[in-house]
């Protein structure tokens, strides 16, 4: 997993003029919690933090005003319509213990002839991993799949060190046929039309 260097300050002003106030000045607001500590209010560089969380659950070294900190991104707020930062939760971990996480799924692979889709029933996959070592997604493959197949959490192979979060039955991933697309209301007056219409012979 990736790892980044990141300066914070702390902030000791809230509230929505607050929080324009740090976009003006290209910040966002968060919140570190975590081992039990008060939670810590800062103000994080909004460019770099968009370059960290490139990476699924990146690993942050964090410098607070001079005190050293780990965390990893839990929760994201982005605003809705130009997808910006507008605040983060950050989690302190430590090195050697578990955390539970969603890591991205990644698809691979051709599906069986036919007109089939692929349904992604989680479009992450829940995992326990260690905090330092958290894995930037798993690879599933759907080659040769056909229509009512499917993928289980059971099935997919996860990186050393790191175990499910989720029920090993739960089903990951789908193959479903394709619907045939109903006619529309004027394709269907069209054919009856068409039925309903005298042969050359019949109206001879």
């Amino acid at each position: 997993m990736a790892d980044v260097n990141i300066t914070a300050s702390v902030r000791d002003e809230f509230g929505k003029g607050a929080a324009r106030r740090l976009r003006r000045e290209e910040k966002i607001p968060a919140v570190i919690y975590g081992h039990g500590d008060e939670p810590v209010h800062v103000a994080l560089p909004s460019y770099d933090m968009m370059m960290a969380l490139k990476t699924p659950n990146v690993l942050i070294h964090l410098d607070v005003e001079g005190k050293k900190r780990l965390v990893i991104p839990k929760a994201i707020q982005r605003e809705a319509i130009r997808g910006f930062l507008v605040h983060m939760d950050l989690l302190v971990v430590r090195r050697g213990e578990k955390v539970n996480v969603d890591i991205p799924i990644h698809v691979e692979g051709e599906l069986a002839p036919g007109q089939n889709l692929v349904e992604h029933v989680l479009n992450s996959l829940p995992v326990e991993a260690e905090a330092t070592h958290i894995p930037e997604g798993v690879t599933v493959s759907v080659e040769g799949l056909d229509a009512g197949d499917s993928i289980h959490a059971r099935d997919i192979k996860l990186p050393k060190g790191t175990s499910l979060a989720v029920d090993e039955d739960d089903v990951v991933i789908q193959v479903l046929a394709a619907q045939a697309e109903e006619p529309s209301a004027e394709e269907e007056a069209v054919g009856e039309a068409v039925e309903e219409a005298p042969s050359e012979a019949t109206a001879e």
